[in-house]
This record gives structure tokens, sequence and C-alpha cells, in this order.
């Protein structure tokens, strides 16, 4: 069971870049780019909600549950 990231999906559908999407969320670019890649143990609801105001998308869009 594995939890896949899909920021760089929501990203390439609303065409926003790395850069710009770290600076409107607060976030660095190196942490994004850890989100991104799935390297992240844990994200912070604040986080998810900042994403998902700036993506324009649910929760559900970006994190998504799988079974191997």
């Amino acid at each position: 069971m594995k939890i896949i990231v899909n920021v760089d999906v929501m990203m390439a559908k609303r065409k926003i870049s790395s850069n710009e999407l770290a600076e409107k969320i607060g976030l660095t670019p190196a942490n994004l780019s850890i989100l991104k890649t799935g390297k992240a143990k844990a994200i912070r609801f604040s986080t998810l909600m900042a994403l998902c105001h700036e993506l324009q998308c649910q929760p559900g869009d970006i994190l998504e549950f799988t079974e191997d």
C-alpha cells in the first residue's frame, strides 16, 4: 500500500511552474520538490489546504491511495 502524490499532474493541468507554486503557498522550491517526488513522510493540513486553494482542486486530486 502506498500514497501517490499527484501535485505535478495538477500543476500541469493548471499550467503553473514549481517556483511559482512554491512562492504562492509559502514553501521552498526544494520542499515542494520533495513533496512532488513522493519522498515526503508527511504533509501539514495547512500545506494541503494551500495547495488545494492555489491549484483549485480537492485533496483527493492531489493524494491517491493504491494497493500493491
